[in-house]
């Protein structure tokens, strides 16, 4: 059974959030970890489960304008030009077998705003066919710049291993 962590990281938040996701999945599944712009164009090969995370940009996912934006204040992560936006949207649409949960770091003060790259995330994914796994995760960081607050990769691990058991179930139920 496998998963397949993609993530899009301007000041390295979303990244070690990714990387506890990433380690709490393995104690369930074979998991490979990319960031965004190394991420394969198309899916080809045979998954269980897709978790996708990036930062929350003015209150979805992140656009070249915002990316920009992110590398004027100082972000040293990232692509400009590819973000879990674009990625999403070159999947094909149609029936998928793998399902799928989302991720993303917000700034933990506005917590109560509308707003989240991963509820976004998470319905681009369903128009485009894909079945949830578990409902979008927000972890959250003390600023724009960060740093995580406090306990937050700790639960992005045990997040991860929540979804490991169900990747492994629904993998478990898949000829493979």
């Amino acid at each position: 059974m496998r998963a397949l962590v993609v993530y899009e990281s301007m000041f390295g938040n979303t990244e070690q959030v990714a990387r506890a996701i990433t380690s709490g999945l393995s104690e369930h599944l074979e998991v490979r970890l990319v960031e965004v712009s190394n991420a394969p164009a198309q899916l080809t090969e045979w998954l269980d489960l897709i978790v996708v995370g990036g930062p929350t940009h003015a209150f979805s996912m992140s656009r070249p304008s915002t990316r920009e934006d992110a590398f004027r204040a100082g972000a040293e992560h990232g692509s400009k030009a590819v973000g879990v936006r674009e990625w999403l949207g070159h999947q094909p649409k149609g029936a998928h077998r793998e399902l799928v949960a989302m991720f993303d770091t917000r700034v933990g003060r506005v917590r109560h705003l509308p707003g989240s790259a991963a509820r976004g995330a998470a319905k681009l994914a369903h128009r485009l066919g894909y079945a949830t796994a578990a409902k979008p995760e927000s972890f959250y960081v003390g600023g724009v710049t960060g740093p995580l607050l406090a306990g937050e990769l700790d639960r992005a691990q045990a997040w991860g291993q929540r979804l490991g058991l169900v990747g492994a179930r629904s993998g478990s139920e898949h000829p493979g």
